[in-house]
């Protein structure tokens, strides 16, 4: 019997979540020549609420007539709180970075007022920039920032999925001055980096990161990202330790 989730692609998205809770962590240390950049990806965290605003705009226009269109994005409405609220954990314990947070609430403004469709900007926002920061934490971050990050990307890969089809059944288009916007927060989250030989800390790598997730959807070279590099279990503090089921 075909079930209503194997008849809408939304709703079979979706059922791929798996649940989790956000929860305290500890500060231990990060990977050198990574503090700067993490404090900005840190505070791309402001983002996550103004993205459920968006999905708002977004559900009170004109939206395709495929079903669990609604439920999906009302879903990930939902997560975006628990995002903010992970990220706010980590941020409370690594601290931030006063110019950062200020500089990224200019950036914020400028996306919030972009013409494109809202779900669109999401959708861009997400690929390009949240899943290079969200990397950037598992690659270079300490154990809680890895695990907030692997629990945050499993929901963005399900946000990508749903957004970028809301977008192409619109019929919305990738624009110039989208990539522009993309471009210029990829160059401030990673303009503290320099060429290096580590691959994760070169500021040039992690642009074309960025630029081709935009124009492809995709970055070759993060196949490690797909995979879980969260500390084992055996070695890290409880604090640090995910707590799945629902909150």
């Amino acid at each position: 019997m075909t079930t209503v989730a194997q008849k809408s692609p939304y709703l079979s998205m979706i059922a791929k979540k798996r649940p989790w809770q956000a929860s305290p962590v500890d500060n231990s240390p990060v990977k050198g020549g990574s503090e700067q950049t993490l404090y900005k990806a840190l505070a791309l965290r402001h983002i996550e609420l103004p993205v459920k605003d968006l999905l708002q705009q977004g559900l009170e226009r004109d939206l395709p007539s495929t079903p669990g269109v609604i439920e999906a994005l009302q879903s990930n409405q939902k997560d975006e709180e628990r995002h903010d609220e992970a990220l706010n954990y980590v941020a409370a314990a690594y601290g931030t970075d006063a110019k950062a947070e200020r500089e990224v609430m200019n950036i914020l403004k400028v996306w919030m007022e972009h013409p494109a469709h809202p779900i669109h900007k999401v959708s861009i926002i997400e690929r390009s920039i949240f899943f290079v920061a969200l990397p950037f934490f598992r690659f270079n971050g300490n154990m809680g920032m890895r695990t907030v990050s692997a629990d945050i990307s499993r929901d963005e890969q399900v946000h990508c999925g749903v957004h970028g089809l809301v977008a192409k059944e619109l019929n919305e288009k990738d624009s110039e001055s989208l990539d522009k916007l993309r471009a210029a927060t990829a160059a401030w989250m990673f303009e503290d980096l320099g060429a290096h030989e580590d691959k994760w800390l070169d500021k040039d790598a992690w642009m074309r990161r960025s630029e081709r997730l935009f124009w492809e959807g995709k970055a070759p070279d993060m196949e490690d990202s797909r995979r879980s590099r969260m500390i084992s279990f055996f070695e890290a503090s409880n604090v640090n330790l995910p707590s799945y089921g629902a909150a």
